[in-house]
């Protein structure tokens, strides 16, 4: 399982289309461990290019604080699954609490 999470100086960015780059986690759903962790650069934000890049990634969970209705609708094309409401919180620890199911999400803040 790889999660992506839009972070901004080391935080989960709470504007998805607006981060400096992407948290890449690379989980072992079994044991529940990260693997591999890198941080990604993404392309300019433009409608529509983020989900294909993050597919072409290998993405198939984006945690995100705020995230546009189209966005979610792409992701869901792609089979990507997205939470969103997510806390501003280091990835590590927003990994580690998604994968316990104690990630623990308010409303989404974007309401494009």
């Amino acid at each position: 399982m790889r999660i992506a999470i839009p972070t901004s100086d080391g935080k989960l960015c709470l504007h998805f289309g607006h981060c400096q780059q992407f948290t890449v986690v690379d989980v072992d759903p079994d044991t529940k461990a990260a693997v591999r962790t890198e941080k990604l650069t993404p392309p300019p934000h433009e409608p529509g290019v983020l989900p294909a890049w993050l597919k072409e990634q290998g993405v198939s969970v984006v945690i995100a604080g705020g995230m546009g209705a189209r966005a979610q609708q792409l992701f869901a094309a792609s089979g990507i699954r997205v939470v969103t409401g997510a806390p501003a919180a280091s990835p590590t620890e927003i990994v580690a609490k998604f994968l316990n199911d104690t990630l623990t999400s308010g409303p989404n803040p974007c309401d494009h």
